[in-house]
Order: C-alpha cells, then sequence, then structure tokens
C-alpha cells in the first residue's frame, strides 16, 4: 500500500498568507487593530463574531486572541482556504466555526450555526461583490446583528466618480510606495503556485477550480459611497468611514 502523502505544515502556509497579504497592505495590521478597538468598546468580551469572506482565518486568530472569551463564525466559499484554515487554527477550534458557503449567494445565512451575532466583520473580502450582491449582503448581515450590534469592513474602498482628482492622488502613492500597480498579485499568484505543489491539496485545488468558473466576481470595485449608501438602506442608523489611509479604510454600520 502506498504511504499516504504527508499534510502541509498549514500554520506555515497561514504564515505566508498572511505576508504576501501584507506585501500590498503594509497597513493591514493598523486595519484589523482599528477594527478590534471598536469592538472593544461596543461588544461584550464573550461576544459571538461572524467573519465574512475569512479566507484562511487571518482575522479571526487575530480576533480570538485579542478577546480570549469571544468566539466566531468564519464563512468563505473557497474549499482550499478553508482546509488551511482549519489546519492552521486547530488550537483556536474550540472557539471557531467553519462554514463553506458564498456570501455572494441568496442563502448563505441558512447554513450558519446561529441566528444572530453581536458583530459582522470583513477585511479584503466584500470587493469581489457586485452591486446587487453586496446590497443583499448588507440587508442580510442587518437582519443577523443583534441590537446595538456592529458591522466593520476593512477593504480598498476607492473614492468614486465625483473625486477622480483624490483617486488619482491615491494612485500615485500607491505608485510611489509598492511600485506598479497591480503588483499585489505577484505574490497572490506564487502563493497559489507554492500551494498546487502539496498533493494533498490537489481535490480540492481541482474543485476550488471548478467552483469558481461557475461564479461571478465584480469587475468594478464599488466605491466607498456606494458601500454607505448601500448600508443605509438596509436599515443601518449610523454608517461612517473610522478608519483609512488613503483608499485603504475601516467602515463601521451600527
Amino acid at each position: 500500500m502506498p504511504a499516504r502523502p504527508r499534510e502541509p505544515n498549514w500554520r506555515a502556509l497561514l504564515r505566508s498568507w498572511d505576508a504576501q497579504q501584507e506585501s500590498f497592505n503594509p497597513a493591514r495590521e493598523r486595519r484589523f487593530d482599528a477594527m478590534f478597538d471598536i469592538l472593544e468598546v461596543t461588544q461584550p468580551a464573550t461576544m459571538h463574531v461572524l467573519d465574512l469572506g475569512s479566507g484562511p482565518g487571518s482575522l479571526t486568530a487575530r480576533l480570538l486572541r485579542r478577546f480570549p472569551r469571544a468566539e466566531s463564525t468564519a464563512v468563505d466559499f473557497d474549499p482550499v482556504i478553508l482546509r488551511v484554515g482549519r489546519g492552521a487554527l486547530t488550537r483556536l477550534r474550540s472557539r471557531v466555526r467553519w462554514v463553506e458557503a458564498d456570501i455572494g449567494g441568496p442563502s448563505w445565512a441558512r447554513e450558519l450555526p446561529r441566528r444572530r451575532y453581536d458583530a459582522a466583520i470583513s477585511t479584503t473580502a466584500l470587493h469581489w461583490l457586485g452591486p446587487s450582491q453586496l446590497r443583499r449582503l448588507h440587508r442580510e448581515v442587518r437582519r443577523l446583528l443583534r441590537p446595538n450590534g456592529v458591522y466593520l469592513n476593512g477593504d480598498f474602498l476607492p473614492w468614486g466618480p465625483r473625486e477622480s482628482g483624490l483617486r488619482k492622488i491615491s494612485e500615485a502613492v500607491r505608485f510611489a510606495k509598492y511600485g506598479r500597480l497591480g503588483s499585489e498579485w505577484v505574490g497572490w499568484n506564487r502563493w497559489w503556485r507554492d500551494l498546487a505543489r502539496e498533493p494533498t491539496l490537489r481535490p480540492l485545488l481541482k474543485e476550488r477550480e471548478e467552483r469558481f468558473a461557475h461564479s461571478s466576481h465584480s469587475k468594478v470595485q464599488l466605491s466607498d459611497d456606494f458601500h454607505l449608501r448601500s448600508l443605509r438602506a438596509a436599515g443601518f442608523r449610523e454608517v461612517a468611514v473610522v478608519w483609512q489611509e488613503m483608499e485603504n479604510r475601516v467602515m463601521l454600520a451600527r
């Protein structure tokens, strides 16, 4: 009987994921801290948090380490990413529930283990959604949050058409600091190439390819103003950008 392929070093894969994310967003940890500072003063220590588009659990891991009595439900549609997260966060597994569901679809909330949450958070994920998907997601999140619950989205949220001058300034600053625009894809593509060398992940990589061949992602990143208007239309009473570095922002809704 042939030997089973050895399992990947899941924690090393998560560390390399973090490194490639930070290569194009050096302010990533400051963004996380801003989100957690708000949770600390608005939510109970025993908060239940919904992590939307969780990836391999970078945000959830930091959340649970900062708040030792909190619990997280991490939702993502990528089977490979979820496997990395489950493998890397075994020490936290009693406090995190992994849910495989497409937050861009109409029925993802049916898969959740809870009916209500104290907070919903997301980072570098929701820019994949188109206008109708984002509006629907905001309405669903509003329904899922308890009274006084908060929604926090940290992402690259560009200025809209009316701020074209600001957008050009932001692009110039990014170019001066990081070089060619779009260079973030270099680290992203390298990470996936390295992952493809792991024999145990090949079936999941094939499933991922088939799954995303039929999914639709937005070709245009929606502006910060669109996010603000969508959240207000969903019924949130206070909506604002509460932290930003150029177009790298944290948006809050209550």
